[in-house]
C-alpha cells in the first residue's frame, strides 16, 4: 500500500491566502481604507494564533518557561514585551542541542504521514555551522507573496524580465525571489545567480540578448556588473536598457548605482532569510513600508532591549504574523539597525515607514567612545570623484592595547598620486565619523580577496583583527 500525506497546496487555504495578503492594485484598495486602529486589531488576531502554535513547540516551551512566562500572561499583542527575544544563536543552540536542524520548527509532534511538504534551505554558513531554514507551505508562499507585492508596488510593469542575481545552492535567496516573481507576477525570470553561478560576463550577454529590463540582487553586485558591461563593450542604458534595479540599497550611494547603469529608478528593501520581506520602499520614495499585516516590527536600543524613540536608530526585532505553521517566529532581534521614519504615510496606508538598513549593531566597533558601524563608511566615501566604491574595514589591536581602524579604499588615482590624497581622506573620515581613522588607498580590484564581492552576495566590509581573527 502506497503511503499517504498532503500535496503542498493541500497543506493549506490557498484561495484564503490571497485573500488575506493582498498585492497588486487589491493591496492599496483594502489598506487604504484601514485605520491605525484596524490594523491592531489584524495583527492581534494573527499574533494570537502564532503564540498558540508557539506554545505547542518545545523550543519556546522552554525559553518562555525559562523566562517564567505561561500561556496566561499573555493575552495580547500588548504582552508582547513579556516574551523573551530570541536570535540566531538560540536557533544554533536549539540544532546543537537537538542535531541535525533543532526543535525550534514545531515538526516533531506531527505524524510523519500528517506533516506538510518543506522547503529546506541553510544560511551561507560564512561565519561557523549553516542555520537550518525549514519553511511549512503556508509560511513560504506568504513570504514569497510579500516579495512579490513590493514588486508590484514598486511599479513592476506587467511582462517584465528580470534578471536575478542572487545565490543558489543551499542558501535560500535565489530559490526564494523566483518563487515570488514565478508566481505572483508575469514576468519573465532570468536565475542568472551570483558571478559564480553565472559568469559576470555572461551575465551582461545574458541582458542584452533577452531585452532584461530590471535587475534584482545585491547593489554591490549589481554595481560591478555595469562594469563588466563596459569591459565587453556594452553600454548600460544604450545596449542594455534597465528600468528598475530593486536591490539592498541601504546606505549606500544611489546617485553611483543609477549612473552606471543609465539612471534607472531605485528600489530597496528589507528582509532576512527566517522572516522574509519585511518592508519595501514604495512609488514614493519615501523610506520602507512595514508590511504590517504580516510582520510586527520592535525597534529596540541595542544594549537595553527598550524601544528607541521615532527617528533613533535600534535593532529590528521581527514577529511574524503569517509564520502559524513551521518555525514560527516571535520576537526574533535581527541585530539589524534602522530608524522609524516619522510622519504620516503619504500613501495613505496604516503601516510605519522605516529608513532602511543602517548597519549591524554586532557588526559595530566601538573606538574611544564613538560607534563606528563600517557598512556606513563607504557612503561617507562617495563624495570622492575617484573613490571606485569598494572598501574594507580593519579592526585592529596595537601592543598597548589601543585599538584602531584602518579604511583600505579602491581609488582610480595611480599609486603616485595617492599619497597626496591620503590626508584628504583622513580628514574626510574624522568629519563624518567624529574619530581618526588611518587610511589605505588602493587601485581597482585589490580588494577583491578581502570583500570577496566577486563571489559573496554581501561582501565582507569589517575584518576584526583584534581577537587574533
Amino acid at each position: 500500500m502506497q503511503a499517504s500525506y498532503p500535496t503542498y497546496f493541500e497543506s493549506f487555504d490557498y484561495r484564503a491566502m490571497l485573500d488575506e495578503y493582498p498585492l497588486g492594485p487589491a493591496l492599496l484598495t483594502h489598506f487604504q481604507q484601514m485605520s491605525a486602529e484596524e490594523l491592531r486589531v489584524l495583527q492581534n488576531q494573527r499574533f494570537m494564533k502564532v503564540v498558540a502554535r508557539a506554545w505547542q513547540i518545545p523550543f519556546y516551551q522552554r525559553i518562555w518557561g525559562s523566562a517564567g512566562i505561561t500561556p496566561a500572561d499573555i493575552q495580547s499583542l500588548d504582552d508582547l514585551q513579556k516574551l523573551p527575544l530570541i536570535s540566531k544563536a538560540d536557533i544554533m543552540d536549539s540544532v546543537e542541542k537537538f542535531p541535525p536542524i533543532g526543535d525550534f520548527h514545531g515538526l516533531d509532534s506531527i505524524p510523519k504521514e500528517q506533516r506538510p511538504p518543506l522547503v529546506f534551505h541553510t544560511t551561507s554558513g560564512t561565519t561557523g555551522t549553516p542555520q537550518p531554514l525549514l519553511f511549512g507551505p503556508k509560511g513560504r508562499e506568504v513570504q514569497s507573496l510579500l516579495v512579490a507585492r513590493s514588486y508590484r508596488f514598486m511599479g513592476l510593469k506587467p511582462a517584465a524580465t528580470i534578471q536575478s542575481c542572487y545565490g543558489h545552492g543551499m542558501i535560500n535567496g535565489g530559490h526564494y525571489i523566483r518563487e515570488a516573481v514565478t508566481r505572483y507576477t508575469n514576468a519573465i525570470f532570468l536565475s542568472a545567480g551570483t558571478g559564480v553561478e553565472t559568469r559576470s560576463a555572461q551575465q551582461v550577454q545574458l541582458m542584452k540578448t533577452f531585452g532584461v529590463n530590471v535587475l534584482v540582487g545585491f547593489v554591490d553586485y549589481i554595481k560591478r556588473l555595469a562594469d563588466v558591461a563596459m569591459d565587453e563593450g556594452l553600454v548600460p542604458g544604450k545596449d542594455i536598457k534597465i528600468d528598475m534595479i530593486i536591490g539592498h540599497l541601504g546606505m549606500e550611494s544611489r546617485d553611483s548605482i543609477a549612473k552606471a547603469w543609465g539612471n534607472p529608478e531605485l528600489f530597496d528593501w528589507y528582509g532576512v532569510g527566517d522572516t522574509g520581506c519585511i518592508a519595501a520602499e514604495g512609488p514614493d520614495h519615501d523610506g520602507m513600508h512595514v508590511w504590517e499585516d504580516a510582520h510586527f516590527l520592535e525597534l529596540l536600543d541595542p544594549d537595553t532591549n527598550q524601544p528607541v524613540a521615532v527617528g533613533e536608530r535600534g535593532n529590528m526585532v521581527v514577529t511574524c504574523l503569517y509564520k502559524d505553521d513551521v518555525y514560527p517566529i516571535i520576537r526574533f532581534n535581527t541585530h539589524d539597525l534602522t530608524e522609524q521614519l516619522p510622519g504620516e504615510n503619504k500613501l495613505g496606508l496604516p503601516f510605519k515607514r522605516i529608513r532602511g538598513f543602517m548597519g549591524r549593531s554586532d557588526n559595530m566597533v566601538k573606538l574611544r567612545g564613538i560607534n563606528i558601524y563600517p557598512q556606513g563608511v563607504g557612503p561617507m566615501l562617495d563624495e570622492r570623484p575617484e573613490f571606485l566604491g569598494e572598501f574594507i574595514c580593519k579592526a585592529v589591536r596595537d601592543d598597548t592595547g589601543r585599538d584602531e581602524m584602518i579604511v583600505l579604499v579602491e581609488v582610480s588615482s595611480p599609486p603616485a598620486q595617492r599619497s597626496e590624497l591620503l590626508e584628504i581622506y583622513q580628514s574626510l573620515l574624522k568629519r563624518k565619523i567624529g574619530i581618526e581613522v588611518q587610511v589605505e588607498l588602493v587601485g581597482e580590484g585589490e580588494l577583491t580577496p578581502l570583500t570577496q564581492v566577486d563571489v559573496r552576495q554581501k561582501p565582507i566590509r569589517l575584518l576584526d583583527q583584534r581577537f587574533g581573527g
